[in-house]
């Protein structure tokens, strides 16, 4: 079993969703079975974003053709701390003996202003974690690692086009048997573009199938990554949900409305604050003809926020029968001058800071929708402890709760 029965870090806010420049408050738990020689027990406290990917090229030609795999990295650091709670680094020399039992130790960070969301993509994210370390003489560190996720507010009232109706249409030609036949051409249409997770996507499309194949059309909504590495840009495309419609015979056209299922909990669209990540969304429409033959792609762009649109908010209070916004109390915004205040598990979640109006209801924040990811990194040994699967949380409206809006 060894000496070190637990080694843990805790945070007072059991959501783990912090804003840019909140203080962040928690301990550090040492729990020991007997005594252990140690430099010291210190934390590191880091936020960044990094970007690698790798691609096989070919360089050369004829014998001299050789193929390699080259490397494509961006790094970015937000913030990394380290402070010393035990030992050599408050004045205790080198040489220092822990006795059993269990240690705790209080700590609060308080995070820089203007710094992006968290996000896990794979190939990139933006990432923010705690990690505690035992430092001992002449043998392996113990070291325990925690994250948690900075929500990066995205306000639609402060983006015009939000609230704007959007659409776009296409249309092309099918070859077969050397034979060109007539059109294929699709549209889809937005009445606006702003939306925030728990929403409906409510849209329209027109299709018009003078093509010799059938067609059979879906909607669906896309995230878009952009990483920017030093020479290079790489763009992941990642469906989140479709909806499907029935297949538009040859000469037929179809007018075809619907909605599609809730918007899950996402990273807010652009990513601000990273400059070597882009996050984009587009809700598309597809016309996959039979046979042989490229589909017809019609996409609209999508801002995906983490504050509703004012006028958006104000339909969904009277639909659920909410009392006028002026009877309902403003939420309190965390301060950024001292540690935030601890939110059981039965209560609301912090509000989002935003500069709409204060009767806006603050959100739910839910698990990323992609679900979580392996997130060891080099300097995370065997002896590593803390959860290595980690999922952000974001921002989601139950609008159907009219606890939301009391």
């Amino acid at each position: 079993m060894g000496k070190l029965r637990s080694f843990l870090i805790t945070l007072d806010s059991s959501q783990d969703v912090y804003f840019a420049g909140q203080t962040i408050s928690g301990k550090l738990v040492v729990e020991l079975d007997a005594q252990m020689h140690m430099r010291e027990i210190r934390l590191k406290f880091k936020g960044v974003a990094d970007v690698h990917w790798t691609e096989t090229e070919t360089t050369g030609t004829g014998s001299n053709q050789r193929t390699e795999t080259v490397s494509y990295t961006a790094h970015e650091s937000y913030f990394e701390q380290r402070v010393p709670v035990y030992g050599k680094g408050v004045g205790m020399g080198e040489d220092n003996c822990l006795p059993p039992g269990q240690h705790v130790y209080p700590f609060t960070f308080q995070l820089p202003p203007n710094i992006p969301s968290s996000f896990e993509g794979g190939e990139g994210f933006v990432r923010y974690s705690i990690k505690g370390t035992i430092d001992k003489p002449w043998k392996f560190d113990h070291d325990t690692k925690r994250l948690f996720t900075v929500a990066s507010p995205l306000d639609l009232n402060e983006y015009p086009n939000a609230a704007n109706e959007v659409q776009n249409q296409k249309q092309k030609f099918i070859c077969c048997c050397c034979c060109k036949s007539g059109p294929l051409s699709g549209m889809i249409r937005l009445n606006r573009s702003g939306f925030v997770p728990g929403e409906t996507l409510a849209f329209i499309t027109e299709i018009l199938n003078m093509s010799s194949r059938d067609c059979t059309p879906c909607v669906r909504l896309c995230m878009l990554t952009l990483l920017h590495a030093t020479s290079k840009t790489k763009t992941l495309t990642r469906e989140i949900c479709r909806q499907m419609h029935d297949t538009v015979l040859p000469g037929d056209s179809e007018v075809w409305s619907a909605s599609l299922t809730q918007i899950p909990p996402l990273p807010p669209s652009f990513l601000v604050g990273c400059s070597i990540i882009d996050i984009n969304y587009v809700l598309e429409l597809v016309l996959e003809p039979s046979g042989p033959a490229y589909d017809l792609h019609v996409p609209v762009p999508v801002i995906i926020g983490s504050v509703p649109l004012v006028s958006v908010f104000r339909q969904y209070q009277t639909q659920y029968g909410v009392p006028s916004i002026h009877e309902a109390p403003p939420p309190a915004f965390p301060s950024t001058e001292a540690p935030p205040p601890a939110f059981p598990s039965t209560e609301a979640p912090p509000p989002i800071v935003s500069s709409a109006p204060s009767e806006l209801p603050p959100p739910s924040y839910s698990e990323c929708v992609f679900g979580k990811t392996n997130i060891r990194e080099v300097d995370d040994t065997e002896y590593t402890r803390g959860e290595m699967n980690y999922a952000p949380a974001y921002a989601y409206y139950d609008w159907s709760k009219q606890t939301q809006f009391k």
